[in-house]
């Protein structure tokens, strides 16, 4: 059963990767969490992990085929975001794990408030 449900918050959040360019931070880390019991720092180790092989590689192709990826941003991004992860990590592993969920939770509230009221 623990296989299917890891199966399932895997394609529901690349579902959402590849309607909303969202997915591992906002559904499979929580998911983790809540669903699994997984430790905050875990989870994200898990969910980087994950991103590692395929981070969208069919839904990028897609975008990409209908004319929407700017290839140039996306490579530029991607170094920085090598770089960025390498150091977001280990920054994460000198903050307890409740205060690193707590951190999370607040980016995410941040985000979600400044997405209903400025659109």
């Amino acid at each position: 059963m623990e296989i299917f449900l890891f199966i399932l918050v895997g394609f529901g959040a690349g579902t959402f990767s590849g309607l909303l360019g969202l997915g591992g931070g906002v559904i499979m880390i929580p998911a983790l969490v809540f669903l699994f019991g997984i430790t905050q720092h875990k989870a994200q180790g898990t969910v980087l992990a994950t991103m590692v092989p395929p981070i969208g590689l069919l839904a990028a192709i897609k975008y990409y085929c209908s004319g929407n990826v700017d290839v140039k941003a996306a490579i530029l991004m991607c170094m920085g975001f090598s770089f960025g992860g390498l150091l977001g990590a280990q920054i994460a592993h000198l903050i307890a794990g409740p205060t690193l969920k707590r951190i999370f939770g607040i980016v995410l509230l941040v985000i979600s408030i400044r997405l209903i009221l400025l659109g």
